[in-house]
């Protein structure tokens, strides 16, 4: 079986930076050291293991095979982000903080086998036309050629780009966590990161009906995102002796300012203990804020995307304070004692000092972890052409110094798939609209409640393919 998964977004904030690239892709062949490390990577292979965490010299080789991408000076790593479109806001801190780490990896660890890894960011819109023109610049053989995808973002929108990665022997990381990426019959090349929607919606549901009851409404946007959780709710609810009192399944219409009527009148008229969605912010806002309205006063939670921390400085903020419970895939802003941390925190005040405080940076920086464990092993193995470099992805195990759950894409998707994810009481009185990385006590709002957290149905489950697809 190969490994396999893609990418979609979540929602909120503002549009990031993109570097540059340079000329065409030649061989390489200069020697020299590089020092690796402040955060968390640990490959396995031919080089043996390596603590990203620590300084390792001349452990990373500088003469390999190259092909695309490649000069004796950079190594180019396509983004295709979604910068614009309807969950932007919560994609620009994620580049952002992709941004800050390779500024960090660049000009403090020397780079990547002694070059510059040079990030080429075009944005997609989160539309499938664009996403696929930005791909085919990374796939040629012009200024914008990549040696790997280092983020794919948009289910549709990378289910695209499918064919075209297995044709030139791409990798690609994604932002988003789709169950069809570990299912060998769906699609290569594209390496999940964490749990996946399915998986998450089993840990949701066993935590919620413990604590608030056995009633529970669905609601999801249509589409491998959304049905993929609401399966993974449904699986669960069956398992565990629930009952489903509304089931909204692909019914939430994601486009801006679509009626919502009657999911709300739905929800309100069912009266679930709790309801769990696969939706964004902006229409988790409208949906709870018409029932909330309405006088019901049942709990939420949701799969990841669904929630934002930036409505908490919104109208919404006093019901998600009372009966919001966020599921994530990673710690948020200097919550947790997690070594990782200390480097993403240092990083930002010492780069960004001003910029506001954002869980969405930790993400950038577990991608940046996973690209650069991945190029070093390509490294390390000789061979740094696109082919040699999605070899590598294979090989590797990365540790994130606590930030997230460790991943490798090693064996079988059953053994390998990440089950944990966190729950997390949302704090109003916690939150700090207008707090900086600088500020000590800045934060998103959040109070962990659980986590790593992995239920024993999603411990159990055995993973065969994806709980959602559009296939067949």
């Amino acid at each position: 079986m190969k490994p396999r998964i893609w990418a979609l977004v979540l929602a909120f904030g503002l549009v990031a930076g993109a570097c540059g690239s340079s000329g065409d892709e030649t061989s390489t062949d200069e020697t020299g050291s590089e020092s690796t490390g402040g955060g968390a990577a640990t490959t396995e292979g031919e080089g043996g293991t390596t603590d990203g965490s620590a300084a390792t010299g001349g452990d990373v080789p500088t003469e390999f095979e190259t092909d695309f991408g490649v000069t004796d000076d950079e190594i180019r790593i396509g983004y295709n982000q979604a910068l614009t479109g309807i969950f932007a806001p919560s994609v620009a801190p994620i580049a952002e903080g992709t941004n800050v780490f390779w500024e960090y990896v660049n000009e403090e660890l020397g780079g990547v086998a002694g070059r510059k890894v040079v990030p080429v960011v075009l944005d997609s819109a989160y539309e499938v036309p664009k996403h696929l023109e930005n791909n085919e610049k990374f796939v040629g053989e012009g200024s914008e050629s990549v040696v790997m995808i280092g983020l794919s973002a948009g289910s549709p929108q990378t289910a695209a780009t499918v064919d075209s990665l297995e044709q030139n022997d791409m990798a690609a990381i994604p932002l988003t966590w789709y169950s069809g990426w570990a299912d060998p019959d769906i699609g290569a090349n594209i390496f999940e990161v964490q749990t996946n929607y399915c998986l998450e919606s089993m840990n949701g549901l066993t935590y919620l009906s413990e604590q608030y009851g056995k009633k529970v409404a669905i609601i999801s946007f249509p589409g491998e995102y959304g049905q993929d959780g609401a399966k993974g709710a449904k699986i669960a609810a069956e398992e565990l002796g629930l009952e489903v009192v509304y089931d909204g399944e692909g019914l939430v219409d994601p486009a801006p300012g679509s009626d919502q009527t009657p999911v709300i009148t739905s929800i309100v008229n069912a009266k679930p203990d709790f309801v769990w969605a696969a939706i964004n912010p902006t229409k988790l806002s409208e949906i709870m804020g018409g029932a909330v309205a309405q006088g019901y006063t049942g709990m939420w939670s949701g799969n990841g995307p669904t929630y934002f921390y930036q409505l908490l400085g919104s109208e919404v903020a006093d019901a998600l304070d009372k009966y919001y419970i966020h599921s994530a895939y990673f710690l948020p802003w200097n919550e947790g004692d997690a070594p990782g941390m200390d480097v993403v925190v240092e990083q930002f005040r010492k780069r960004r000092p001003e910029a506001p405080v954002s869980d969405n940076y930790v993400l950038g920086f577990i991608n940046g972890y996973i690209v650069k464990t991945v190029l070093e092993q390509a490294a390390r193995n000789g061979d740094m052409t696109r082919a040699g470099v999605l070899q590598a992805a294979q090989e590797v195990t990365v540790d994130f110094s606590g930030l997230a759950p460790n991943q490798t894409w090693k064996g079988e998707p059953n053994d390998y798939i990440v089950r944990e994810s966190y729950l997390f009481d949302i704090d109003k009185a916690k939150y700090t609209p207008d707090g900086t990385v600088s500020d000590e006590d800045a934060s998103t709002g959040m109070t962990m409640l659980e986590g790593p957290y992995v239920s024993p149905l999603a411990k159990d489950y055995e993973f065969t393919e994806a709980c959602f697809s559009t296939q067949g």
